[in-house]
């Protein structure tokens, strides 16, 4: 059986931690064996405010992270709930960013691998309309989760098209072994190579 991969989303209060902003809420999915096996969730209590726009992005609020743990504690339970299990987001960089930073702040090291569904989507679906999460779900028929823009939904949502796309890579081009390392040597795949790439894959060669 495939080893499991975890899938994480974040809610911020900004887009990037080197301008400031801090976590108010993560996710993590744990998926294995083709299937939905775990989950993690919890708001998180930066010691920040959120902005308005962020609230009316994500509906959550002052007050509902006022209640919640204190970030530190969160971080350090999801790294506990990771463990050693590589991780994939969508915009990877994005949530990659926060996990680094919020950790260090716990004191916690976060030595886990990224793939992006984003970059991955890119290669595999570049008849789509865009690389959106909400778009490729619409693409794919995939069953609503829950509000977008909330941590738990959009890493059910960003699960479920994992699996879609370790799905097609076995069915529509015959890899067998769409793995996390398959999917980190792909997303690291020139566009012009990538039919080679998965012909030599399909025939068990080496990418």
């Amino acid at each position: 059986m495939p080893a499991p991969i975890a899938i994480i989303d974040f809610e911020t209060t900004g887009s990037t931690p080197a301008q400031g902003a801090r976590a108010t809420e993560v996710a993590i999915v744990l998926v294995e064996g083709g299937q939905v096996v775990d989950q993690f969730q919890s708001l998180m209590n930066a010691g920040v405010r959120i902005p308005p726009f962020i609230t009316q992005l994500t509906g959550i609020t002052n007050a509902m992270v006022a209640d919640a743990p204190p970030a530190a504690e969160v971080m350090a339970q999801a790294r506990r709930f990771v463990g050693d299990t590589p991780l994939v987001a969508h915009n990877a960089p994005f949530d990659r960013g926060f996990w680094q930073a919020e950790l260090a702040r716990a004191n916690c090291d976060a030595p886990q691998p990224f793939a992006c569904t984003v970059r991955l989507a890119r290669r595999l679906y570049p008849e789509a309309p865009n690389h959106q999460l909400g778009t490729l779900a619409r693409f794919h028929q995939l069953p609503s989760t829950g509000r977008a823009h909330r941590a738990l939904a959009d890493a059910q949502v960003t699960a479920a098209l994992l699996l879609r796309m370790q799905q097609d890579l076995r069915e529509r081009w015959g890899v067998a072994a769409p793995d996390f390392g398959f999917l980190l040597a792909l997303q690291a795949c020139p566009k012009a190579r990538l039919a080679r790439f998965l012909q030599s894959n399909t025939l068990g060669m080496a990418g």
